[in-house]
């Protein structure tokens, strides 16, 4: 009898890559890994409260995608799609 190789069958144990927030569905909640984007438009995000450690949720998007809707600190803010690429999620 023939058994078939049932690795693919198994879960990955390493925790899955960063993304982009720009990227992540919605109505799920993330924690922020990392800020990379130009210095300025970084620190204005860290001043907003987008830093690593914290959880984050994008509620809303735009018909055409742009600008999200993001839940960080108990604060809603919008976002360009852009701007949320420079926040990287795990």
């Amino acid at each position: 009898m023939k058994v078939e190789n049932d690795s693919h069958f198994h879960l990955e144990t390493e925790s899955a890559p960063a993304r982009s927030l720009s990227e992540v569905p919605l109505n799920r909640w993330w924690r922020i890994e990392r800020l990379e984007g130009p210095h300025e438009e970084c620190n204005r995000l860290l001043d907003l409260g987008f830093t690593p450690g914290e959880e984050v949720i994008v509620t809303h998007a735009a018909p055409l995608g742009d600008p999200l809707v993001i839940r960080v600190r108990g604060a809603l803010l919008a976002l360009r799609k852009r701007e949320a690429a420079w926040i990287f999620v795990e």
